[in-house]
């Protein structure tokens, strides 16, 4: 008996040490994003551009989405080298990034911005896949080794979220691109920590069927779910700062807003183990719906008011973290195996990508139109299709 306590103990030590560098990774990769996606619209604003031009260029890195993580993912599926190619990645970022430093009009700044995003848009789908395959078993997907690595990525988002908010207040946006560059520098030094492991192949998986899977109503409408509810989010993602920013609020309260949300994202992360259980996971996605309807009612309608507005970004914690935990969970049963990193590719695709170009170039002409508040009001009703969606797709799996 003490000896099955032992090999036990020893087996949850040698988990946590491979799961130390997936941490690392998760802390830098949502380090360089908390300071880059809430301040770029700021510093492109800073130099002049309109608010459809900041939508046309944020709009690059969901384009890179649509396609690049499904073909790194479909390289990573038939190689088994996640590790490799996730440093790759990195290091090519970094060198592009470089091209920030350099002056240049829109067509230099789509550019540089296109081949970093190619890059960096693969690396959480890879790193993602191979955590979701390290903290699964023959009991499923472990919800809570996942949450313990996954606040390290929203510990890093709310560090560089403030932090930036507070430097840029105080110095200006000019120093935007080399914060770009240093993020990107810790990026690569974690990708160098995580352990150089080849996933095995096995001959009768190396061409897996996911089209199969693809056509299964139930995969479907849990595909549609994500999409609502991800364009949903992107009024968020892209224009939230600059909306805070029209109302009178300043970078530093800017910054302790988005921090709110992370804030709340990791308490969620620490303790999703106790909840999860409690309904199953098609069901929490129609709960993470539904307080999206009421996140963007209050971002839309009492953005004026600051207790309002710290109340919608606590309910990150349910659209964001739970709604994300639960699509992987969803993802590791439809997508098992060799075709892991196709599934968390289209998931990166269908779920970021399209709507995430939908959502900035969109949203940057509605805005330039009717206003900010014009982009949180259609994102209510795209979260109430998401609200439809997650219905028929928690009656769909109630069914088996």
């Amino acid at each position: 008996m003490s000896t099955s306590a032992s090999q036990a103990r020893s087996s949850n030590a040698l988990s946590r040490f491979q799961l130390f560098p997936f941490a690392a990774l998760s802390a830098s990769y949502f380090a360089h994003i908390g300071f880059f996606n809430p301040y770029l619209p700021l510093w492109l604003k800073e130099l002049g551009f309109s608010i459809t031009v900041i939508g046309l260029l944020t709009a690059v890195q969901a384009a890179t989405r649509v396609l690049a993580p499904y073909g790194w993912g479909w390289l990573s599926d038939h190689t088994g080298e996640r590790v490799k190619l996730l440093r790759f990645c990195a290091g090519a970022a970094l060198l592009c990034s470089c091209g920030l430093l350099v002056k240049g009009g829109v067509g230099w700044l789509a550019f540089v911005l296109l081949l970093m995003f190619v890059h960096t848009s693969a690396m959480m789908p890879m790193s993602e896949a191979a955590l979701a395959h390290l903290v699964s078993s023959g009991e499923g997907f472990d919800a809570r080794r996942y949450g313990r690595v996954r606040l390290w990525g929203s510990l890093g988002f709310l560090v560089t979220v403030f932090v930036a908010g507070a430097w840029f207040e105080r110095v200006g946006m000019q120093s935007f691109p080399l914060w770009a560059v240093g993020s990107l520098l810790l990026l690569n030094a974690s990708v160098w920590w995580l352990p150089n492991h080849r996933e095995a192949m096995h001959q009768d998986e190396a061409r897996p069927p996911v089209w199969d899977v693809l056509l299964q109503p139930k995969v479907q409408w849990f595909f549609a779910t994500v999409f609502f509810h991800v364009l949903s989010h992107i009024g968020i993602y892209v224009f939230f700062s600059l909306y805070l920013d029209e109302l009178g609020y300043s970078k530093t309260m800017i910054g302790v807003l988005w921090a709110v949300s992370v804030a709340a994202e990791i308490v969620w992360f620490f303790t999703q183990s106790r909840w999860l259980p409690r309904l199953s996971l098609s069901t929490w996605l129609l709960v993470c719906a539904a307080a999206m309807v009421l996140r963007m009612g209050l971002t839309t309608w009492a953005a004026g008011w600051l207790l309002a507005l710290l109340l919608a970004q606590v309910l990150h914690a349910l659209t964001f973290a739970t709604q994300h935990t639960v699509c992987i969970a969803l993802l590791s049963h439809h997508f098992p195996g060799r075709l892991r990193g196709r599934g968390q590719a289209l998931y990166a695709s269908i779920g970021y990508g399209v709507p995430g170009v939908l959502g900035a170039l969109g949203g940057g002409a509605l805005s330039d139109a009717f206003g900010l508040s014009a982009v949180y009001g259609l994102s209510i009703v795209t979260s109430v299709l998401a609200c439809l969606c997650a219905w028929r797709c928690m009656r769909l799996n109630a069914r088996g």
